[in-house]
């Protein structure tokens, strides 16, 4: 909702040629926006670990989150045996969240370069 709020303000500004530049700073601005909501998801899941009393550090549940959410899985840091169903849960929710984010970015640029250089192939009558 931010991103596409602070693209509507910057609408006019983009549509204008040169495109170059203001398509890099849209993708700019919308890699950052996705790169803030990974990292805040990250934030949750770790929260959750520790208040789960999971870890025993705040350290290891950021570690773990950061790991089980990029499914990279490590496998140095393990959940106990009650838990364990709680890290395949935050790498799936990881996985989606990177697809629908991706999806997003993809989307962002199509529009943004649909609005920059109008609908191709129509006649002007």
């Amino acid at each position: 909702m931010l991103l596409e709020m602070v693209l509507r303000r910057t609408h006019p500004w983009i549509i204008h040629p040169p495109y170059g530049l203001k398509l890099a700073a849209v993708l700019l601005v919308a890699m950052l926006w996705v790169l803030c909501m990974m990292t805040l998801s990250i934030w949750i899941w770790a929260v959750v670990f520790w208040r789960l009393d999971v870890f025993e550090s705040f350290e290891g549940a950021v570690y773990f989150a950061l790991v089980a959410f990029t499914t990279l899985g490590f496998g140095d840091v393990l959940l106990p045996q009650p838990w364990r169903l709680l890290g395949g849960l935050a790498a799936a929710n990881g996985l989606m969240i990177f697809g629908f984010l991706t999806a997003m970015l993809v989307e962002t640029l199509r529009q943004t370069r649909y609005r920059q250089l109008g609908p191709v192939g129509q006649d002007d009558d």
